[in-house]
């Protein structure tokens, strides 16, 4: 690999305004869930540039929508396509998916940001806007990083598969319908915003509601009646406690100095209609996280059997039984072996191009990783330049420094993984 490390290198330098101007394009366009389009049509032209092979669809159809592992909040994709782009090897070598989600998550209250969401702004050297860091950079990487195999005139073995999907925030749609219209590879690479750390696993994540009833009484005799807002507590502190549970049992030394490897969240709690009467009715919304080594299923049979066992502390929960339903998203996890030959590729290159070791890390949230490990069975990494601090929140950037450190060793790492023809 040392051989081509020096022209590698070269292409991208001499690539970096046309690698700066391709993600400015892409963050100047609003890509969230529904409005993918335009954002796509320029990920093709870059792709038509590069000569590659590129399938455009939009996902949809009966195998999609009864699959076992399809969520979205969408029954429709009209007008979101998914785009796939491949690198054709010459034979005979190991292939390799390079997976990047083009959607982007709203830019909340645009009083929060000092500049307009989807400015592109580029200072100290870091370009601004929504979708910057998560993850358009990390696309824009994977292209220079194709695109500098090709302008040295490396000849890969094995076939390089771009892919540019959409419904990633929403729990991995459109990269279930690539791995259903066969898109198949010996390796995975997603350059989610890692601060270039290496994620071999990859947490899962569920969606739940939880419905915890009470009995209504006027708010001046309120001991005639059951607030549903007390036992929520009740419900609460099992909550926590399961999640101390969960977590105390996690050894992986991944997950050394995180706090709490696999959170089990509270986002919303609504209830009551008056302030003056007993609430009689309590609905929490929560996010509970599935740890790598374990199935979505039975991530929510010990939920649901914790949850269960309260009416044996509180015997108003055996005739009024909190019901739990899972909804909206959901992130299947994924991992693999510490000691696979992708890790120690990209590890490899990292060290090449960077003159140091990575820091390998479990993810503390999901991927489309956990779709391509699980439902493809295609061994996943996830590794990416974004700044994963500012992903979901105003005044996102990436450093640009970041973006083509990792294209370069992406690169690097499909002439090792893919091999090079004579």
């Amino acid at each position: 690999m040392m051989d081509y490390k020096s022209s590698i290198h070269n292409s991208i330098k001499n690539n970096r305004l046309k690698g700066i101007n391709l993600l400015k394009k892409l963050v100047l366009e609003e890509s969230t869930q529904g409005k993918e389009t335009s954002a796509q049509a320029i990920i093709i032209e870059k792709c038509r540039e590069l000569s590659l092979k590129i399938d455009i669809w939009e996902p949809g159809g009966n195998q999609l929508f009864n699959h076992s592992a399809f969520v979205s909040p969408r029954s429709n994709f009209a007008g979101s396509p998914n785009v796939v782009a491949v690198l054709q090897g010459t034979g005979g070598g190991r292939s390799m998916i390079l997976n990047g989600h083009i959607d982007v998550v709203p830019e909340g209250n645009p009083d929060q940001w000092k500049e307009d969401p989807y400015s592109g702004l580029i200072k100290d050297g870091k370009l601004f806007g929504r979708g910057s860091t998560d993850m358009k950079g990390g696309n824009v990487a994977l292209l220079l990083a194709i695109e500098a195999i090709i302008q040295t005139g490396i000849k890969l073995k094995g076939d390089v598969i771009f892919q540019s999907v959409i419904e990633e925030e929403s729990g991995g749609a459109g990269t279930l319908a690539a791995i259903l219209r066969g898109y198949q590879a010996d390796g995975a690479i997603i350059p989610e915003p890692t601060n270039m750390r290496i994620f071999p696993k990859q947490q899962g994540s569920l969606w739940f509601r939880l419905f915890v009833q009470g009995r209504s009484a006027h708010g001046g005799t309120r001991y005639e009646g059951v607030s549903a807002l007390e036992k929520s507590m009740i419900v609460i502190k099992a909550i926590l406690d399961l999640e101390k549970e969960r977590n105390e049992n996690i050894t992986d030394p991944l997950y050394h100095g995180i706090p709490i490897p696999v959170p089990i969240n509270i986002g919303t709690i609504k209830g009551g209609s008056w302030p003056s009467s007993v609430p009689d009715s309590i609905v929490m919304e929560g996010r509970m996280g599935v740890i790598p080594e374990e199935t979505v299923e039975q991530a929510k049979n010990m939920f649901e059997t914790a949850l269960g066992q309260i009416g044996e502390e509180d015997n108003w929960f055996e005739e009024h039984p909190i019901v739990v339903e899972w909804w909206g998203a959901r992130w299947i996890p994924g991992m693999i072996a510490e000691n696979h030959e992708l890790l120690t590729s990209l590890k490899t290159a990292y060290n090449q191009v960077l003159n140091k070791e990575p820091v390998i890390e479990a993810s503390p949230w999901g991927t489309d990783a956990g779709l391509l490990t699980r439902v493809g069975n295609i061994p996943s990494v996830v590794f990416g330049p974004g700044t994963t601090e500012v992903a979901h929140f105003p005044n996102e950037y990436i450093e640009l420094e970041r973006m083509f450190d990792c294209a370069e060793i992406i690169a690097l790492t499909l002439i090792d993984w893919c091999g090079v023809s004579d």
